[in-house]
């Protein structure tokens, strides 16, 4: 075998740090030439509130060799099937709600049902209750799968609610342990480079690091690329004005509470909440605008919140964590020999939860180009930073969509997102374009689309936004029409059998303790 003879050197732990170093270690064979080192600060905390998934961290799992019953029972996870929106549209403290699920539309390939649900044609249900299951599944509080469907397939899709903190130690033990990741714990004091600007190699308190590509995963400090090389960060303010949040955990208040299957993302007067179950606590957490309030008031909407949501002391006891951020994304990604992931790269906010799968798409992008960098590096970070560019726009037109869409007018918050000049042009674009016909694949641009046509229906649909569509001016529209209502009476039959069949979420993920799934991965 060729050796390659690459050294990766990764500075920063937490959950982008080990993430990286678990994806690409996993992908390579020993004896390739390959090699991590990950570079961690013993003294450095971690942001730890990224406690979401997409369901993507699923093949993920198993392509890093983890089980999955170890994984949720080592990090106290959940599953997730999707998010819960309330209040986003026009503040109803009753019908004010819609769900984001992970399973696509029923017959989403083949048949668009959005356009028959917007035409009328298919009850009087919501989209999402129309054209999945998902949703009364989570309503009912039910688990995506049984305990003998083997780990990591599923029934109805899902991600996971994690402990990032549990979870940043398990892939540090499957690293080190199972990949042959070397860990150094040292801060960085220094950064050594070539006569051509490359950096050779990392000055730490334990001696000198050197290696060919270095990976910066050193949060919001962004320590290579932002410090070293001073790449900035394009600001998003202007178009998405969240740059703080307070965050806690909270306990059940009885160990037989139902644990929620979704994210509960419910908008308050100048930001929104977010209310995460893991088994044995909640994560629980405000974001919002310091340009359209103060702490004071977040912290007192927070406080009714928790009462209202069966934390009968409110913030009587536990004190909130205040994390500050400026929302955007570097004007580059890879620069020279340094590449940023995570925090590091950038953050917008935590809706619709992309921070990790952000770590896991750039790592699984790295991983593929490594065979041949050494004699394209220059290549590969153009493309590198072409697509991540892309993917970071895509993300922002994605959350700016959510309040865009919202009703509410009783704040300027909520009014100042509607303003046009805070609307990315690509956006208002599809937005009038969606007026006339429904999202599907052709607005997806690439295979591993982030947000597929699906999550735009749900989104759009659940905040009220109508398409003027025809669906009855197409050849076969009346064979067209019979099979979408076939479909959609499908979706209310599996709800029944699903109510019926399915365990409840905390009694699944009881007995995944206790016995783990009848297959494990791999197996």
């Amino acid at each position: 075998m060729s050796q390659i003879n690459q050294h990766i050197v990764i500075l920063g732990g937490g959950t982008a740090g080990w993430l990286t170093a678990n994806i690409i270690a996993a992908e390579f064979d020993p004896a390739a030439g390959i090699s991590v080192t990950l570079v961690e600060s013993p003294t450095t905390p971690t942001i730890g509130v990224g406690e979401g998934t997409w369901p993507s961290m699923r093949s993920t799992l198993m392509k890093i060799g983890i089980s999955e019953s170890a994984f949720i029972e080592k990090c106290s996870a959940t599953l997730k099937q999707g998010t819960r929106f309330e209040r986003w549209q026009t503040r109803d403290d009753s019908g004010d709600v819609y769900y984001h699920p992970f399973t696509l539309p029923h017959g989403f390939q083949d048949l668009n049902l959005a356009e028959f649900w917007s035409a009328g044609l298919l009850g009087s249900e919501s989209f999402a209750e129309s054209v999945t299951p998902q949703v009364a599944a989570c309503e009912a509080g039910k688990a995506p799968k049984q305990i003998q469907v083997p780990e990591y397939a599923f029934t109805l899709n899902y991600g996971y609610h994690l402990d990032a903190g549990k979870f940043a130690e398990l892939l540090r033990e499957n690293a080190t342990q199972r990949l042959g990741v070397k860990h150094l714990l040292a801060d960085m004091t220094g950064v050594r480079t070539t006569a051509s600007g490359d950096i050779e190699s990392l000055e730490t308190s334990e001696g000198i690091v050197s290696g060919e590509l270095f990976i910066d995963c050193s949060g919001f400090a962004s320590l290579l690329l932002g410090g070293h090389y001073g790449v900035p960060v394009n600001s998003q303010r202007d178009v998405l004005f969240n740059d703080s949040a307070l965050a806690l955990q909270v306990p059940y208040s009885d160990a037989s509470d139902s644990i929620a299957t979704t994210t509960h993302a419910t908008a308050h007067h100048a930001g929104w909440f977010w209310d995460i179950g893991l088994q044995h606590r909640r994560g629980v957490g405000a974001v919002f605008s310091s340009r359209h309030t103060d702490r004071d008031s977040v912290e007192a909407a927070l406080d009714q919140y928790l009462r209202d949501t069966g934390h009968a002391t409110g913030l009587e006891n536990p004190e909130p964590r205040l994390i500050t951020f400026d929302p955007g994304y570097r004007q580059q990604f890879w620069h020279r020999n340094c590449v940023a992931i995570g925090l590091s790269a950038g953050f917008i906010e935590p809706l619709e939860a992309s921070a990790l799968v952000l770590v896991e798409l750039s790592a699984r992008r790295l991983a593929e180009q490594l065979p041949t960098l050494s004699a394209n590096m220059a290549t590969a970070a153009n493309d590198f930073n072409r697509e991540f560019n892309e993917r970071w726009q895509q993300i922002i037109e994605f959350l700016k969509l959510h309040y865009v869409l919202s009703e509410r007018d009783d704040t300027a918050y909520w009014r100042g997102h509607r303003d046009p000049e805070s609307i990315p042009p690509r956006l208002q674009q599809k937005l009038g374009e969606w007026r006339y016909r429904c999202p599907w694949h052709q607005d997806e641009r690439r295979v591993d689309e982030m947000f597929p046509a699906a999550s735009y229906q749900y989104v759009l649909y659940g905040m009220g936004f109508r398409s003027e569509v025809q669906p009855s001016v197409y050849r076969g529209a009346s064979s067209r029409q019979q099979r979408a209502q076939e479909l959609s009476e499908e979706v209310r039959r599996s709800s029944h059998q699903y109510l019926q069949h399915l365990p409840l979420h905390r009694n699944l993920l009881d007995q995944v303790n206790s016995q783990g799934f009848a297959t494990r991965a791999g197996s």
